[in-house]
């Protein structure tokens, strides 16, 4: 009989360190809870740079060969016996969880033509939306909702499910870097929540996070910033604070001392990963990145104890298995997405097609990227 499973082709990272490698890959099986889905569209993240510059030293579970990716949009080819959400034909997004410890580190991949999705954390896309625009959203609008709702972070109260309704929490959030691709989806999402959000990004951004519901926006380079974040919050109660890109812990502590607030959300590391040198041994900038980074993070906890304050770092996929995953792609997402409620930002910047184009766009994020989602289309 010959063989009548379908051709699938992924990128490779073969060994640490290495570009991304296109060839063959197995054709996914979709367990009792998992889609089969098409990819036609996947984005780019810090997080794939970060794993391909610094092998093993972020995610010690991760063998090579593996695929990497977390970002994807397409078309369901088949479900898994207990998913109820979704059949075949269907235009989904979702968050891929390959590089995660205990997944499938290639079936669960998103650089690839077919992979498995969880239904948990897929949603339907829209109809009129491209899929180059939804593949922005995974990774980004999961981090933001495990930074504001989990309760081991800032343990917010959930938005409303019922159609229409609006609540006034009385709270302010603060969010430090509202124009990054977290921070863009977690103003969003701290506003449909009924929390007042003051937020900071570089004044060309402040109109954009004005739209998206922020009370007031302030230039994160300016000299007295936390200052003017306290005067902005106004002495109402804040709720919690995300620091979201690298050096925003410590002034979102200051913050969070000043107004009283007991925790902080920590999206980003006080030192920069992705850019490191991607080679095995010792470099010295990976060696004063180490010292820098456990010397800050001393630091920083030791001035949280003095105040009594909690800052716990965000580890995006967590909520695949707790409520915060259910509200999200489940009970939110679908409704806020089709009815415009929840914007997809940052803009998405098709930058190649096909799976060649995955390393190139690697090397283009490695250099940096701003205000923009590298997307690749997969036809």
């Amino acid at each position: 009989m010959p063989d009548s499973t379908p051709p699938n082709t992924a990128a490779w990272l073969d060994t640490a360190y290495a570009d991304v490698t296109v060839r063959e890959s197995p054709f996914p099986v979709a367990g009792p809870t998992q889609l089969v889905v098409r990819a036609r569209a996947v984005a780019i993240n810090p997080l794939d740079a970060v794993i391909q510059s610094n092998g093993r030293m972020m995610y010690r579970w991760l063998d090579a060969p593996a695929v990497l990716g977390t970002d994807v949009a397409g078309e369901v080819v088949a479900v898994g016996a207990e998913v109820t959400r979704f059949a075949k034909g269907d235009r989904v997004v979702g968050f891929a969880l390959g590089v995660e410890k205990g997944r499938d580190h290639v079936a669960e991949g998103g650089f690839q033509q077919h992979l498995l999705l969880e239904e948990a954390l897929t949603a339907p896309i829209p109809t009129g939306s491209a899929f180059e625009d939804a593949a922005a959203l995974p990774l980004a609008v999961s981090t933001a909702a495990v930074a504001l709702f989990q309760s081991d972070q800032l343990g917010l109260a959930h938005p409303p499910t019922a159609p229409g309704e609006v609540v006034a929490r009385g709270e302010t959030v603060v969010v430090w870097g509202g124009a990054t691709s977290v921070g863009l989806n977690a103003v969003q999402l701290a506003v449909a929540a009924g929390y007042r959000v003051v937020t900071t990004a570089s004044p060309a951004n402040h109109a954009l996070l004005r739209d998206l519901g922020a009370a007031e926006a302030v230039d994160y380079r300016d000299a007295e910033v936390v200052a003017k974040v306290v005067a902005a919050v106004g002495g109402q109660r804040v709720a919690g604070v995300l620091a979201i890109a690298t050096g925003s812990a410590e002034p979102c502590v200051a913050i969070a001392a000043l107004t009283g607030a007991k925790r902080v959300a920590l999206a980003s590391p006080s030192v920069s990963f992705f850019d490191q040198p991607r080679r095995s041994g010792f470099s010295r900038r990976r060696a004063v990145m180490i010292a820098r980074l456990v010397a800050g993070n001393v630091a920083l906890q030791l001035r949280c104890l003095r105040h009594g304050i909690r800052a716990r770092f965000v580890w995006g996929s967590t909520l695949v298995s707790n409520e915060v995953g259910r509200m999200l792609w489940t009970d939110h997402l679908p409704a806020a997405l089709a009815e415009g409620r929840h914007r997809v930002l940052p803009r998405a910047e098709v930058v190649g097609t096909g799976l060649s184009s995955i390393q190139p766009a690697l090397d283009r994020m490695r250099a940096g990227v701003s205000a923009t989602k590298l997307v690749v289309l997969l036809p």
